[in-house]
Order: C-alpha cells, then sequence, then structure tokens
C-alpha cells in the first residue's frame, strides 16, 4: 500500500503546520511530458524515417511488393509499441505526480511504483526560473543554495534536464506556467521579506543584550540614603 494512500491533503504527506497555506497545486500535463521529457515525437520520427529508408533500399534492390509491405508494416508496428509505451509512462507520471506551493516552501510528490515527497523550503531556493513553450505551458526549474541537493536519478522527471551535477527540481510540463511562476515569486518575496524580519528582530536581540552585558556595574554611593538622612 502506498505511503500516501490517505493524504491528509492531496499531494501532501501531512497537515501543513499553523500559519501556512496552500497557494497552488497542480501536475504535469501528460500530453507535454510526452513530448518534452519521453520524446515521443522524436521516437516517432525516428522510426518514420527507418521505414522510408528501408522502403526505398527494398525498391531499389528489387524486392516484391509483399515483401516491401511486410518489412515496412513491421517497423511501424515497433514504433506504435515504443511510442505507445512511452505515451502510457507519461501518463502514469502525471497521474502520481502533485506539485503544492505553499506560503514557505515546494512540495513535490512523484513516484508510479515507490511514491514520495520532497520538501524544498524557500529558505534554500536561492532562485526560480521560467521557461514557457507557445502552448502555455513550462517548466519552473529551482537553484538551491550551496550544499543542497537532490538526487537526478531519484527525482526524474522533475529535474531540470541534463543538469546532472547540482541537480535543479522543477516544476515540469505544467499549464499556464507564467502564472503559477507569479504565484511562486510573491510566495518567495512574501517568505524572504519575513525571514529578513525575524534576522533583524534576532540581531537587535542580540544587540541589546550585548549593550547590556557591556554596561559598567553602578557603583555603590558613599552618601547617606535618603531614608538614612531622614531618620538623623
Amino acid at each position: 500500500m502506498s505511503e500516501f494512500a490517505f493524504e491528509p491533503i492531496h499531494g501532501l504527506p501531512e497537515n501543513l503546520p499553523p500559519g501556512e497555506a496552500l497557494r497552488w497545486q497542480g501536475a504535469p500535463h501528460w500530453r507535454v511530458l510526452a513530448r518534452r521529457a519521453f520524446y515521443v515525437r522524436s521516437v516517432a520520427f525516428y522510426f518514420g524515417v527507418l521505414i522510408v529508408l528501408r522502403v526505398v533500399f527494398l525498391l531499389v534492390g528489387g524486392a516484391p511488393a509483399p515483401t516491401v509491405i511486410l518489412s515496412a508494416l513491421w517497423l511501424a508496428t515497433l514504433g506504435l509499441l515504443a511510442t505507445g509505451i512511452l505515451t502510457l509512462l507519461a501518463m502514469l507520471y502525471s497521474r502520481s505526480t502533485v506539485y503544492s506551493i505553499t506560503d514557505y516552501r515546494v512540495v513535490i510528490r512523484f513516484g508510479v511504483a515507490l511514491p514520495m515527497a520532497v520538501n524544498i523550503p524557500f529558505k534554500i531556493v536561492e532562485s526560480a526560473g521560467l521557461r514557457t513553450y507557445p502552448d502555455g505551458s513550462g517548466d519552473i526549474p529551482l537553484v538551491l543554495s550551496k550544499g543542497q541537493n537532490v538526487s537526478y536519478l531519484i527525482m526524474w522527471p522533475n529535474v531540470r534536464p541534463w543538469q546532472f551535477t547540482n541537480a535543479q527540481p522543477m516544476l515540469r510540463s505544467i499549464p499556464e506556467a507564467a502564472k503559477v511562476a507569479d504565484i511562486l515569486a510573491e510566495a518567495l518575496r512574501s517568505a524572504t521579506a519575513e525571514m529578513a524580519a525575524e534576522a533583524e528582530a534576532v540581531t537587535e536581540q542580540a544587540v541589546d543584550a550585548d549593550r547590556e552585558d557591556s554596561a559598567p556595574a553602578s557603583e555603590p554611593s558613599l552618601e547617606p540614603s535618603a531614608a538614612k538622612a531622614g531618620g538623623q
């Protein structure tokens, strides 16, 4: 049974703590994922070229028509099988993946056979990019601060392509990517401003404490107190 069979919130492994709200949630579109991550069109084109070359080769060699047709059909069957498997994988990855943006983090839940979730707090995100396509879909890679790493192999395809070292987790093939990027940017700005305010408050408290520690202790007065003076 999946560890996410009873998610308290869809796409999240546990309830959000008090004061943290969910700003956006979505998933990769399977058609876009099939084109951009599984290269279904490239595979189909590859088999199309093979079929044309095979037919031309057989015709030039004087092969009979039935042989040419059977050879072409065999390659076409292989091509359909390959593209069908890749398309099915894209659909499965799309259904099992959920991207969540909260006030303080990005959560990527993924995995077909073994679901898992990766929490990416905003405090370890240096920057976020955006790449859009003509249909409005796009990718949002996250650049993590130095020393923060994710596994390219484990998180694929939810990582920036070909970025093997210092892998960048990515919201991939999401519809209306520009709107999602605006939501993420606003969440990052709010969280950054809040963290800066907290850091400034801590710094001020530390400075005040240092001032108190470095202040000279008051020396005892040799003059009689008011009470003693009045009693004389």
